[in-house]
C-alpha cells in the first residue's frame, strides 16, 4: 500500500453527520484490513464542506505510529454518509522510507567506480558547443587542433568555469584551509608548483611535490604548505658525544696454566 501524505486541514465548518460517522468509518477500514489490524479512533479532520476523515490507529506490528484514514462525505440533503477513500498514512511517530531521490541525483563525487558510466545531460549548464569542425581538415591542421585542445564537441562555458574555481578555491587546496593558514608559504612562488595553461591558471596549478599533501592535484596559487621549495631549516651540526665504552683499543690478559 502506498503510504500518503495528509493534507493540510482547510477553513471549513465541520459537519455534524459527517463528524458523527465513526462507525461507518471504522467499518471501512477493518473491511479494507481487517478487525485485528484497526485500532481506536484517533479523532478526525474536517477536510473541505461535508468532507471528513476519520483517523484509526493500526494496530498491525509491523506498521507502529500509523494509522488508517477513512474520508467519509455526503450530499446537500442527504442523512447518511458514503466512504470516499480508505488509506493507511504515516503518524509523527511512524517509521517511513526516506523520499526518494532520483538516480542521477544520488551519485556524489567519488562513486564512480572502474566500468561505470555516468551519462552527461544534453543541457548540462557547465558545457557549450565547441563550434571547432575539424572533419576535413588537413593533417598539420589537426596536429596544431590537438595540441591546443579544440575540436572538442563541447567545452567548458563560462559558468562551468566559474563552477570548478569556486569549488576548487573554497575546497581541500584552497587559502582557507587548516593547512594553508597554519603556513607562511604560498604556491605562487614554490618551485613544484605548475601554473595551469588555461583560463583558469590565472588562480590555479598542479602540486609536483611527491611530499606535499596537495600533489598531483589542482591547488589554488594562494594555497601553501610545509613542503615548499624554499622550506629550509638550518641546524647546527650536533656535537658526537664521547662513547661509553672502549671500542677501539684492547687489553693483553695473561692466563695462568692448570696442572690439567
Amino acid at each position: 500500500m502506498t503510504p500518503v501524505k495528509s493534507p493540510e486541514s482547510v477553513r471549513a465548518k465541520p459537519d455534524a453527520v459527517c463528524v458523527a460517522a465513526v462507525e461507518p468509518a471504522r467499518e471501512a477500514a477493518i473491511a479494507e484490513a481487517g478487525a485485528a489490524q484497526v485500532g481506536e479512533h484517533l479523532g478526525h479532520l474536517v477536510e473541505g464542506e461535508r468532507l471528513v476523515t476519520h483517523y484509526f490507529a493500526s494496530t498491525h506490528p509491523g506498521y507502529r505510529g500509523w494509522r488508517w484514514a477513512v474520508t467519509v462525505t455526503r450530499a446537500s440533503r442527504a442523512k447518511t454518509v458514503t466512504v470516499n477513500e480508505v488509506v493507511m498514512l504515516p503518524g509523527d511517530a511512524a517509521v517511513v522510507a526516506p523520499e526518494w531521490v532520483p538516480w542521477s541525483e544520488r551519485v556524489q563525487p567519488g562513486d564512480l567506480r572502474p566500468g561505470d558510466l555516468f551519462p552527461t545531460h544534453a543541457d548540462d549548464p557547465r558545457l557549450e558547443p565547441g563550434f571547432t569542425d575539424t572533419a576535413d581538415a588537413p593533417e598539420d591542421v589537426l596536429t596544431v587542433v590537438e595540441e591546443l585542445g579544440l575540436g572538442r564537441e563541447r567545452v567548458l562555458s563560462p559558468f562551468g568555469r566559474e563552477d570548478a574555481a569556486e569549488r576548487w578555491y573554497g575546497g581541500e587546496f584552497g587559502p582557507t584551509s587548516p593547512i594553508a593558514q597554519a603556513v607562511p608559504y604560498k604556491c605562487f612562488s614554490c618551485g613544484y608548483w605548475i601554473r595551469l595553461a588555461d583560463s583558469l591558471g590565472q588562480a590555479f596549478g598542479v602540486c609536483a611535490n611527491e611530499m606535499a599533501p596537495g600533489e598531483a592535484r589542482v591547488v589554488a596559487y594562494d594555497y601553501g604548505c610545509g613542503a615548499h621549495s624554499d622550506a629550509t631549516i638550518d641546524l647546527a651540526e650536533p656535537p658526537t658525544p664521547d662513547h661509553a665504552f672502549d671500542t677501539t683499543g684492547y687489553d693483553t690478559l695473561e692466563l695462568t696454566p692448570t696442572e690439567d
